[in-house]
């Protein structure tokens, strides 16, 4: 489909591909809803693209991709995928290194880990709050203080991103930060434990907001016992440091 107002990113992904895959293609625009439904109604389908290859219909983007030995189409994938937050963790994780090299010039340092925990805790309140009443929904399913209080899975993302912030700015600001790490923390790691390793279910975890795929398990309760270990680590450093 290639309209004034609407252009298939499916047909330019179908393009990309079968381009990549080394075919010469000839591509057929539809630049009208009545030439879109006549063409739908001709070969009984009910999407576009569709893809021809040699005669014999192929099918639609994630039909080629499967034609071509690629992934499966994303309806047939696991519904669950550690991806978002791995992706989250990893970008945190370079602004880390890039901010220590700027203060401190080197790249790792202990303020390395501690801005990669801070920024990390930052992103992941900021996934929360862009639907926080989703959010709170599906933390529902296993936080043990929000089933007990329910505004508290309004109130969480609000103090993740807050403590996450004082971290950052160090000092006075990281004392303040940390009772609120330690408290999320050491909830969060204990619902996560009991949810997944005592009760053994199946849970998705709100964790990047509430249209998570991601799994309730191993880097959610990882997630938390870093926010347990900066709401000890930021008091004990201002002692130590005086």
């Amino acid at each position: 489909m290639v309209m004034p107002d609407h252009i298939c990113p499916y047909g330019l992904k179908s393009l990309d591909l079968l381009e990549r895959e080394g075919f010469e293609v000839e591509d057929h625009h539809l630049e009208t809803r009545e030439e879109t439904d006549a063409f739908k109604a001709k070969h009984d389908v009910e999407t576009t693209p569709q893809t021809f290859i040699g005669g014999e219909r192929i099918g639609g983007y994630d039909d080629l991709r499967v034609h071509f030995g690629k992934d499966k189409p994303e309806e047939e994938r696991s519904d669950t995928s550690y991806q978002p937050v791995l992706a989250l963790f990893g970008m945190t994780f370079l602004m880390a290194l890039a901010a220590a090299f700027v203060a401190e010039g080197q790249w790792f340092s202990l303020r390395t880990v501690e801005w990669f925990v801070a920024f990390s805790m930052c992103g992941l309140a900021y996934l929360k709050l862009r639907d926080v009443e989703s959010f709170s929904t599906m933390f529902l399913n296993y936080d043990l203080l929000a089933r007990r209080w329910v505004p508290y899975g309004y109130v969480y993302p609000f103090g993740e991103g807050a403590a996450g912030v004082l971290m950052i700015a160090g000092g006075i600001f990281g004392l303040i930060a940390a009772p609120i790490a330690l408290v999320i923390g050491t909830i969060g790691a204990v619902s996560v434990f009991k949810a997944v390793y005592v009760d053994k279910r199946e849970l998705k975890c709100a964790c990047v907001g509430g249209d998570s795929n991601v799994p309730l398990g191993f880097v959610s309760l990882t997630e938390n016992l870093f926010m347990i270990g900066m709401g000890v680590w930021m008091p004990v450093k201002q002692i130590i440091l005086g």
